[in-house]
């Protein structure tokens, strides 16, 4: 059966939630804090979603969504429930790596669709490797461990956190330096520089960071 990690604090929500999944066939398992929910990620086997309410006791759990795309579970799928639904806090959380939000109240029905649809295009593409290898700060590119200072790692994990995605020179700056850093576009073009030149000092037959002229960044695999 297919294995639903459920984090929710609301006991009312999280058990209306599990027994509306329930009742499709899934096993869904429920966690109320930022920190179990860390805890059953990190034992095996994984589960094969995750629904992620965003205000939790012990934290944002957005917070726990940017782990995720940075570490090895970065391709497990993930729905944002959230009581914000405007548009910024939708695009942001989408910018932060989640699969799909729903704005609460939602329909069960809509959920239980959505964590279908979900299923089926994990299985259907499976994601490609990226050759990459993250443990905290260190990162590895086929095995070779990576010199790099705070921004190139920063700007690694972004681009990392979304592979294929195309990340705009202000989206990269706002999620590295910050939006309020006196810095520019040619900021980002340096250190994209220098992030190559290590990675193809690591890996001279690769050069996953594609340029879209005009429009951003993106990592390839």
């Amino acid at each position: 059966m297919t294995t639903l990690l459920l984090l929710e604090d609301d006991p009312a929500i999280a058990d209306t939630v599990a027994f509306a999944l329930q009742r499709e066939g899934f096993t869904v398992e429920h966690r109320a804090w930022l920190a179990e929910a860390r805890e059953r990620l990190r034992a095996a086997p994984a589960p094969e979603l995750l629904i992620l309410d965003i205000g939790l006791p012990d934290g944002h759990g957005l917070d726990l969504c940017r782990e995720l795309r940075a570490g090895p579970l970065r391709h497990l799928p993930v729905i944002v429930l959230s009581a914000r639904s405007d548009e910024m806090d939708r695009v942001l959380g989408l910018e932060l790596g989640a699969d799909d939000y729903l704005a609460k109240p939602f329909s069960l029905r809509e959920l239980v669709a959505r964590v279908r649809a979900l299923l089926r295009r994990a299985q259907v593409a499976p994601p490609p490797s990226t050759g990459f290898a993250v443990d905290g700060s260190r990162v590895r590119l086929d095995g070779a461990l990576l010199n790099l200072t705070k921004l190139e790692l920063g700007l690694l994990l972004k681009l990392l956190a979304a592979p294929q995605r195309i990340h705009s020179r202000e989206t990269l700056l706002d999620a590295v330096w910050g939006a309020s850093a006196d810095s520019s576009d040619r900021t980002v073009d340096t250190h994209i520089k220098t992030l190559r030149a290590k990675l193809r000092e690591a890996a001279p037959a690769r050069d996953p960071i594609k340029t879209h002229r005009g429009l951003g960044y993106s990592l390839e695999p």
